[in-house]
Formats: C-alpha cells, sequence, structure tokens
C-alpha cells in the first residue's frame, strides 16, 4: 500500500483547520488549501491557539507543538497539491461546491493519490463519480471539534476498493481516532440521528413548547447532553444543519425529516450560529443571549 506522507486539506474552516491540526501533530506534512488568504490566516490562526491549549494542558509538548507548526503550509493555489498523497476536502456542505473542488483536485493530485471527502451527509458514491479515481476516494468524517473528537466515520462509495479503506483505517489509528463504518446512505450514522433531534429542537421552539433556554435546559439536565440542542446547533452551524436536513428529506423522501419552516428562517437572515456572532443565542456580549 502506498506510504502517506503528505496530506493535503482543502477548506481552512472549522472542520479543516482541525483536520490540518492532527494531521500535522501525527507527523504528517500538511498542505492547507483555501481559495481565500483571510480564510487561511484565520485557519492558522485556530491551529495556533488549539495547540497552545493543548500545550498548556500537558497533552502535547512545546517541540510536538513546533514540530506540528512546522509541517503545515497554507496556499491559495492548488498547485502545490501535486505533492500530496492523500487530498481531503472539508469545505461547505454543499454538493456542487465539492464536485467542483474534486475536478479541480484530479487535474493536480498524483495518480496515485486519494481523495477523501469530510461530508457529514452527501453521497460519497455521487461525489466520487465526479472524479478520475471513484476505486480511491472515500469519506472520512471528522467530528467537530477535530482535535477532542476522538471519531471518525469512514463511509465507503460504491467503487471503494480494499486498500483506499486500509489507508483510511491507518489514518484514524495514526490520528488516535476511533472508527465507524457507515454505509453510503443520507447524513450516515451521527448527522442521521443527532441531526434530526436538533431540527425537532427547533420545533419545539417553533411551536412555543418552550424557549431556547428551557429546551436546552431540559436536554442538559434531562438527557445529560453536554450542550443543549439549540446551542449545539449554534455550534455546527445552522447553515450545515439545514444542509443536512435537506439531504435527508431529499435523499429519503420522508416527511419527517422536513426542515423546520424556523430553521430556514434563521439560515435565511444570516443568523447561522457562532461563527457569526448570531443564532439562536446572541453572541455579542459576555454571556451568550437567546434570540427569540
Amino acid at each position: 500500500m502506498a506510504e502517506i506522507k503528505t496530506i493535503g486539506v482543502v477548506g481552512a474552516g472549522q472542520m479543516g483547520n482541525g483536520i490540518a491540526h492532527v494531521c500535522a501533530l501525527a507527523g504528517y506534512d500538511v498542505i492547507l488549501n483555501d481559495i481565500s488568504q483571510d480564510a487561511l490566516d484565520a485557519g492558522v490562526t485556530t491551529i495556533e491557539k488549539n495547540l497552545s491549549r493543548q500545550l498548556s494542558r500537558e497533552l502535547i509538548s512545546m517541540d510536538d507543538m513546533k514540530a506540528a507548526q512546522g509541517r503545515i503550509t497554507t496556499t491559495v493555489d492548488v498547485a502545490p497539491l501535486e505533492r500530496a498523497d492523500l487530498a481531503i476536502e472539508a469545505a461547505t456542505e454543499n454538493r456542487e461546491v465539492k464536485e467542483k473542488i474534486f475536478e479541480t483536485l484530479c487535474t493536480v493530485v498524483p495518480k496515485h493519490a486519494f481523495l477523501a471527502t469530510n461530508t457529514s451527509s452527501i453521497s460519497v458514491t455521487r461525489l466520487a463519480s465526479t472524479t478520475d479515481r471513484p476505486e480511491r476516494f472515500i469519506g472520512l468524517h471528522f467530528m467537530n471539534p477535530v482535535p477532542l473528537m476522538k471519531l471518525m466515520e469512514i463511509i465507503r462509495g460504491l467503487a471503494t476498493d480494499q486498500e483506499t479503506y486500509e489507508m483510511a483505517l491507518g489514518l484514524a489509528d495514526r490520528l488516535g481516532k476511533t472508527t465507524t463504518n457507515a454505509e453510503d446512505y443520507p447524513a450516515f450514522i451521527v448527522n442521521r440521528i443527532l441531526v434530526p433531534m436538533i431540527n425537532e429542537a427547533v420545533y419545539a421552539l417553533y411551536e412555543g413548547v418552550g424557549t431556547v433556554e428551557s429546551i436546552d435546559t431540559a436536554m442538559r439536565l434531562g438527557a445529560n447532553h453536554p450542550m443543549g440542542p439549540l446551542t449545539l446547533a449554534d455550534f455546527i452551524g445552522l447553515d450545515t444543519c439545514l444542509s443536512i436536513m435537506q439531504v435527508l428529506h431529499d435523499g429519503l423522501a420522508d416527511t419527517k425529516y422536513r426542515p423546520c419552516p424556523l430553521l430556514v428562517k434563521y439560515v435565511e437572515a444570516g443568523w447561522v450560529g457562532r461563527k457569526v456572532g448570531r443564532g439562536f443565542y446572541d453572541y455579542s456580549g459576555d454571556a451568550p443571549v437567546p434570540t427569540r
């Protein structure tokens, strides 16, 4: 099996910079790519902040931190990805955007290289079909925040071969991740269960069953969840939650996956969560304040 030395990560947002972080810490050379230099700069700042946090908790040493920082290079040009043995797409949860990225990657990355998507809901088989190597294509769904969460969902497309699957297992082992195999159906395992729960919490708010705070408190203290579903929605991004619900609704044709109209309204307003400072909570002050 081909050895993975250099990993390209396309997308420097919350998932992409997290993937770059753990890969660099595990000893891989990482090429972090984004169309925006500002996004790259913000991604690197986040990586440095998270490495510093790990250092302060004595989870890594100063040498580990410096070595990881030294392994990451950034670029707005895709050409440097010609050195990648594995390219992982971590862009927004939009099929057309992802397909365009893979079409570009196939013109740059070497023929021996593996391709992977971090999609949280979209068909791996469908994305693979847009490439020149569907047998070397796989879904690697990291959990957010990547440096903290131990799970990696592995999703084989219809054409994914055994070598590619074994590469994914080896990568996960080196990153210290626990894997679970998911079939290539809409939203896989985690989000097939999690995001409809969030959508139901939004329905409870929409129908006046409870307030933002009462719904979150009920699930934290009544179900022992670490954070309430509306807080979690803000953390994930309401746009991402809506995209996943749309994939579920379209792919399974079941009305139980219908996105809540209130979730749609929040996304239309641009109130998509913590990343913009406002979602079901307003994060502009010292403490989050419900927006409804």
